[in-house]
């Protein structure tokens, strides 16, 4: 019996041990993984403002431990005064600490979020690679300008380079994050917003729709490469005419609603598309229909 008695709590310690390896294991790739500037800056900033508000929250935990048992029943020393009302000192105590530390909040956060602003250029001697980023139901789409591919749910990048990225979306709002890159932004329908991200080495990092978009939400994510400059010229050069071309009639079968779609790629781009899905006119026109003998075009998508 003692044998078993001592079971009980070594299986629960096992339990908190391995849950907490799990949360840990999490961090490691997600915000407190940081493989590039801007999510190594989000995370100082994240663990300045949790030090700043431990600050004050352990010494108030402490002094409620101590005011609970010093003004304990059984406690005679303790000087019970119902007479009490105002302590300038006290005063000074409970409204000086937290206006200090609102006010230190609210420098790293204004500091932090003028050096973070998304559209901001990362300083760097390498030229940055530009991507153009579609959010569709229930997929995403990035564009390569420059190397004139483009790829569905697969975001290939040199790492040690900055990528500038502009987003839009063919449909509802939606939300770009790669939590190890940083900087998550939204994605909407005729607007053009911007993002600059870059990764410190090679890798393969999760990317994800972080806003609620409908029916295939949980399935909308993408996976992102980083690879050596050198691989990254070679994947561009191989992936160019190696797959078919994304024009009008291509994007307007893509852009159907459709979920869990593997990584596709194409190896030609219409130099204008991303311009023509902002406008809200790069689908193809449908085909003319005959009605009544005579030939009527319906509306556009």
């Amino acid at each position: 019996m003692p044998t078993m008695g001592n079971a009980a709590p070594r299986r629960a310690r096992a339990a908190l041990l391995a849950a907490g390896a799990l949360c840990l294991a999490g961090c490691g790739r997600g915000v407190l993984g940081p493989q590039g500037p801007v999510a190594e800056a989000e995370r100082t900033l994240l663990l300045n403002s949790l030090g700043i508000m431990l600050a004050i929250v352990i010494p108030t935990i402490l002094a409620t431990i101590a005011f609970a048992w010093w003004y304990r029943a059984g406690n005679k020393r303790a000087v019970y005064d119902p007479d009490f009302v105002y302590s300038g000192q006290v005063e000074l105590v409970v409204w000086a600490i937290p206006a200090m530390v609102v006010l230190l909040l609210g420098g790293i956060a204004w500091i932090g979020s003028q050096q973070l602003e998304p559209s901001r250029p990362l300083a760097s001697s390498v030229k940055p690679v530009q991507v153009e980023v579609v959010s569709l139901d229930w997929k995403w789409l990035f564009i390569y300008p420059e190397q004139g591919v483009a790829s569905v749910n697969r975001l290939v990048i040199p790492a040690g380079t900055p990528v500038q990225f502009q987003l839009t979306s063919d449909g509802v709002m939606n939300s770009f994050f790669v939590p190890q890159l940083g900087s998550q932004i939204y994605t909407m329908s005729g607007m053009v917003t911007r993002l600059n991200l870059q990764a410190d080495r090679p890798g393969r990092f999760a990317g994800m729709s972080a806003q609620y978009s409908g029916d295939g939400f949980a399935d909308m994510r993408f996976s992102v490469d980083a690879l050596a400059p050198a691989d990254f010229a070679r994947w561009a050069a191989s992936s160019r005419g190696a797959g078919p071309a994304l024009d009008a009639p291509a994007f307007a079968k893509l852009a159907q609603r459709s979920s869990n779609v593997p990584p596709t790629q194409f190896g030609a781009v219409d130099a204008a598309l991303f311009a023509n899905i902002v406008a809200g006119r790069a689908a193809a026109p449908p085909p003319p229909a005959v009605v009544d003998g005579q030939t009527q075009r319906v509306g556009n998508r």
